[in-house]
């Protein structure tokens, strides 16, 4: 079955955009596969609806009017919520792109897209985010801890707050501890394989991680570099 059209569980999912002939392209498009669609045209109304709603996934455009822009609303939503979030702009600039991850977005596409580039993005997003991880255990490594119950993740005790492609990352390498995971497999396994060659979305995301779990990022404890191949999630005897 083509992943465009693979139908996935219904959503809601609110769409950030203020011209009206893409709303309704997107909006038509989201619908046919079961999913509800909620309509932002600006970025206070956005912000509120993310909260309102408590929506699956937001497609969020950068170029908004009034006062918030895609970014400050993607920073905002940020401030209370891990909901997935793809940016979709016209802006196709690598310094756009690493800004937006730097903000917590979990994908990027730029205008214009097909259809079967949107519905692929957001069936992988939602994918990765939604019930894709089966075991409901935890894993401990020294005093990381991650709790796939609940998609938890503390460390000596204090709660780290990760958006959903971060704990996907830190899941991943956790579940092969001291095992070199290559640039390669987890691009695949948190990304999907149409990403296996976006390095540099891999290198970005690996230096939030490190920003928030480990002590000193600069010298990272728990997230290794064997250069050249991948990264490995190492525990204290390594």
């Amino acid at each position: 079955m083509n992943p465009a059209n693979k139908r996935e569980s219904p959503a809601t999912i609110l769409v950030v955009e203020d011209e009206p002939r893409l709303v309704r392209l997107i909006e038509t498009l989201l619908s046919s596969i079961g999913h509800r669609v909620v309509v932002a045209n600006d970025g206070q109304t956005a912000v509120e609806q993310a909260a309102v709603e408590s929506p699956d996934l937001i497609i969020l455009d950068l170029l908004l009017p009034g006062s918030l822009d895609g970014f400050e609303v993607c920073q905002r939503i940020r401030g209370f919520s891990s909901t997935p979030i793809i940016m979709l702009t016209a802006r196709a600039r690598e310094p756009d792109k690493l800004k937006g991850f730097a903000l917590g977005a979990d994908d990027y596409i730029t205008k214009p897209f097909s259809a079967k580039e949107l519905l692929a993005r957001v069936n992988a997003v939602m994918k990765r985010t939604r019930g894709s991880d089966q075991s409901s255990g935890r894993i401990e490594i020294d005093e990381l801890i991650i709790n796939q119950a609940t998609y938890t993740v503390s460390i000596s005790g204090e709660d780290i707050q990760l958006t959903p492609t971060e704990y996907r990352l830190l899941l991943t390498l956790a579940r092969r501890p001291n095992q070199v995971v290559t640039h390669a497999e987890l691009l695949t396994e948190v990304w999907g394989s149409d990403y296996r060659d976006e390095l540099s979305y891999l290198r970005t995301y690996i230096r939030y991680l490190r920003n928030k779990i480990e002590p000193n990022p600069s010298r990272p404890r728990f997230i290794k570099t064997r250069n050249g191949i991948g990264y490995f999630l190492a525990t204290q005897e390594t």
